[in-house]
C-alpha cells in the first residue's frame, strides 16, 4: 500500500515545484498506479487546484492540461471530431470507465509508461509537453528523457489538418495491450508510434516519396524499432503484428479498402 505522511495542495506550479524538488515528494495524478506500490514518501503534491483539468481549443491548437482525465480526453467533441475520433479509440480499453474518470492525462504521460495507450497515440500527432521549468519539449523527445523534478503542465497538439488512426491488440478487452500502434499523415509524410513492444512508444517519420507501398513502408518503420518478450507474447510475434497493423493503418488513412 503506497503511504505518505504529508498531503499539500498547491495553489501554485512554482510552489508545486519547489516542493516536488525534495527527493521524498511525488506529484500525483490521480493516483490510480501509484497506490498500488509499496512506496512511502514524505510529501505528496496535489495539481487538482490550479485549473488544470480542462482541454483548451483556439485556432491553433488543443491544450490538454495535466490533470485532465482520461474519460474527459475520450469523450472530447472537439479532439474526436478534428482527429476521427482517435482518442475514443485509445481509450476504450483501459480497465474501465471508473478508472478513466480518475485517471488523469498529466500521470499516464510523465510515466512513461510501455503499455501507455496514451503516449501512443498523442506521439503520432507530433504533440508537444508543456514543463514549467523545462518549456515545450517535443513528446518523442521527453519520451526518451530520465525522470527529473520537474512539473508537467500539460500537452499541446497543433492544429495542422493531419489524418490518424489507432489499435492495439490485446489478449482480452481491458487487459494491457500486446502491441499499440498509432499512425499520423500530414501531406506526404508518415509518422508511426509503436508502444507496448513492451517499451515504451517511439516514433518513426518516414517520407511517402521513399515509396508508394504502404506494406513496405510498414516494414521499414516496425523493423525500426525493438521489440521483446513477455508473458503476453513474444518480440518476434509483436513485430510481426506492428507491420500488420501499420500496414492496416496506412491504408486505412489512404482510404483503400
Amino acid at each position: 500500500m503506497f503511504k505518505a505522511r504529508e498531503y499539500v495542495k498547491a495553489e501554485s506550479l512554482e510552489q508545486a515545484w519547489q516542493l516536488n524538488q525534495k527527493k521524498s515528494s511525488v506529484i500525483v495524478g490521480g493516483m490510480m498506479w501509484l497506490k498500488m506500490t509499496n512506496l512511502t514518501k514524505g510529501t505528496i503534491v496535489d495539481l487538482s487546484g490550479l485549473g488544470l483539468d480542462n482541454i483548451e481549443e483556439n485556432e491553433e491548437e488543443f491544450f490538454i492540461g495535466c490533470m485532465c482525465s482520461l474519460r474527459q480526453l475520450e469523450l472530447h467533441q472537439g479532439l474526436n471530431q478534428y482527429f476521427g475520433n482517435i482518442f475514443k479509440e485509445c481509450t476504450r480499453h483501459i480497465v474501465g470507465v471508473q478508472f478513466r474518470n480518475g485517471a488523469t492525462v498529466g500521470g499516464s504521460i510523465f510515466g512513461r509508461y510501455g503499455f501507455s495507450d496514451i503516449l501512443t497515440c498523442l506521439m503520432a500527432l507530433d504533440a508537444k509537453v508543456e514543463l514549467y521549468k523545462g518549456g515545450i519539449v517535443e513528446l518523442a523527445e521527453f519520451a526518451k528523457m530520465p525522470y527529473d523534478k520537474d512539473v508537467l503542465v500539460g500537452i499541446r497538439i497543433k492544429k495542422d489538418k493531419r489524418k490518424a488512426a489507432y489499435i492495439t491488440q490485446r489478449r482480452s478487452s481491458t487487459d494491457f495491450p500486446l502491441i499499440a500502434c498509432c499512425v499520423g499523415k500530414l501531406q506526404n509524410k508518415w509518422y508511426v508510434s509503436i508502444g507496448a513492444r513492451p517499451g515504451k512508444a517511439c516514433l518513426v517519420i518516414l517520407d511517402q516519396g521513399e515509396c508508394s507501398d504502404t506494406l513496405e513502408l510498414a516494414k521499414k518503420a516496425a523493423g525500426q524499432m525493438i521489440y521483446g518478450d513477455n508473458v503476453r507474447g513474444s518480440g518476434a510475434y509483436r513485430k510481426d503484428l506492428a507491420v500488420i497493423y501499420t500496414d492496416r493503418l496506412m491504408k486505412q488513412l489512404e482510404g483503400v479498402e
